[in-house]
């Protein structure tokens, strides 16, 4: 997320007070306002949940371009065989 993007549409919510006490406590503790915590939060479920997408519907005109990209040769084949040598951070 673009940290220096103008915040301008708002998202509403209604909570319980035990809710609301809740995530004031853990927002506090992780040095955020209530809305960073909420923001964050909320921000790294949906891109869980987009990353967990197993199924993908396309009209027949996204799946040519999808196929056709799939089949192009690599723009830059010695940047991907550089990136695919080096060895991942998890495994450093």
């Amino acid at each position: 997320m673009n940290v220096t993007a103008t915040r301008e549409k708002t998202i509403n919510l209604r909570t319980t007070s035990a809710q609301k006490a809740v995530i004031e406590r853990a927002a506090e503790t992780s040095g955020k306002t209530r809305t960073a915590f909420i923001l964050d939060a909320t921000l790294q479920r949906a891109e869980a949940v987009l990353a967990d997408r197993t199924r993908f519907v396309l009209s027949d005109a996204q799946l040519n371009r999808f196929v056709a990209a799939l089949d192009a040769p690599s723009p830059k084949p010695e940047a991907l065989r550089s990136l695919l040598s080096r060895k991942p951070h998890w495994a450093r």
